[in-house]
C-alpha cells in the first residue's frame, strides 16, 4: 500500500496564513483599485477637483504635521522617563500610557467634548476667550493626538532599556552635558524606534475616524478630514468619488507601512550589529 506523502506542518502554517491575509487584505485592496480603474480616469479628475476633497485632504495632512511632532517630543520624553527612572507609580503611568489602545475612539471623543463643550467650565473659559475646540481644528487635533499618543513611547522604551546606560554614562564621564548625552549619545541609539514610532502615529492619525467625528461635527468642507469626507459621500450614494478618495488613504497608508517595514529591516540590522 503506497504510503500517503505528508504535508509538513510549517508549510500548512504558511498556507493558512497566506490564506487569511488573502481574504483579510490583499482581495479586498485588490476590489477597490479594480472599482477605482472600472470607474475610469473622469471619476477620479472629478473627485480631485471636489473643493470638499482637497479640503480634507488638507485638514488631514495639516492634524497629522501637528500631531505627530508634538507626540514624538512627548513619546521619547516619556520612554526616558519611564526607563532611565524609578519612581512610585512608574506602572500605573505605564498602564495609562497604553489606555488610547485599549479604549473606543468615540469614548475619547465624547469625553474631550465634555472637557471641551461650551456647557462645561473649561469649555466655558475658552469660549469667553474666543478659542473654539469643539468643532474646530483644536478639537480635530486633541482627539487625534490621544488616539496616536503612545506608539512613539513604546517603540522607544524596549531599545532603550536593550541599550542601557553604558554609553551614557561614559560620556558623562568624559564631561559630556547632559543634553550633549542625549542628543549625541542616546538619540543614535534609538533613531530607528523613533522613526518607526513616528511612521506608525502618522498612520493612525491620517485614519482616525470615531474621535474625530465626535470632535469636528463633521462639516463639510471645513472640519470634515479624509476618513470623514469618505464616510460622507458614501452614506450619499456617490460610490465613484467614495472609493477614489479610499485609494488616496490607502495609498497613504501603504506609502507609510512600506516606510515601516524598511525601518523595521534597518532596526533589526541595528540589533545585530549590536550583538
Amino acid at each position: 500500500m503506497p504510503r500517503v506523502k505528508r504535508i509538513p506542518i510549517e508549510f500548512l502554517l504558511i498556507a493558512i496564513a497566506l490564506l487569511f491575509l488573502a481574504v483579510m487584505i490583499y482581495i479586498p485592496l485588490f476590489a477597490l483599485v479594480t472599482e477605482v480603474v472600472r470607474g475610469g480616469w473622469d471619476v477620479l479628475a472629478k473627485t480631485w477637483h471636489d473643493r470638499n476633497f482637497r479640503s480634507a485632504v488638507l485638514l488631514t495632512i495639516t492634524t497629522a504635521g501637528i500631531a505627530v511632532p508634538l507626540n514624538t517630543i512627548f513619546g521619547l520624553c516619556t520612554a526616558w522617563v519611564l526607563v532611565r527612572q524609578r519612581f512610585p507609580g512608574r506602572a500605573l503611568v505605564i498602564t495609562i500610557l497604553d489606555l488610547p489602545f485599549s479604549i473606543s475612539p468615540v469614548v475619547v471623543g465624547l469625553m474631550l467634548v465634555l472637557l471641551y463643550g461650551r456647557h462645561s467650565w473649561l469649555g466655558a473659559v475658552l469660549d469667553r476667550l474666543n478659542i473654539g475646540v469643539v468643532f474646530d481644528l483644536p478639537g480635530i487635533v486633541l482627539a487625534t493626538i490621544f488616539v496616536s499618543l503612545p506608539f512613539v513611547a513604546r517603540e522607544v522604551m524596549p531599545i532603550l532599556e536593550e541599550v542601557g546606560t553604558a554609553e551614557e554614562e561614559a560620556a558623562k564621564t568624559l564631561g559630556a552635558s547632559p543634553w550633549q548625552t542625549f542628543w549625541l549619545v542616546t538619540v543614535p541609539n534609538i533613531k530607528w524606534g523613533i522613526l518607526y514610532g513616528v511612521l506608525l502615529t502618522n498612520a493612525r492619525a491620517m485614519g482616525e475616524f470615531g474621535a474625530v467625528s465626535v470632535l469636528s461635527g463633521n462639516i463639510l468642507g471645513k472640519t470634515q478630514t479624509l476618513p470623514l469626507f469618505i464616510e460622507d459621500v458614501y452614506t450619499n450614494y456617490q460610490t465613484g468619488e467614495a472609493f477614489a478618495a479610499s485609494l488616496v488613504l490607502a495609498m497613504l497608508a501603504l506609502v507609510t507601512l512600506i516606510l515601516k517595514e524598511w525601518l523595521g529591516s534597518k532596526t533589526g540590522s541595528s540589533h545585530r550589529r549590536m550583538h
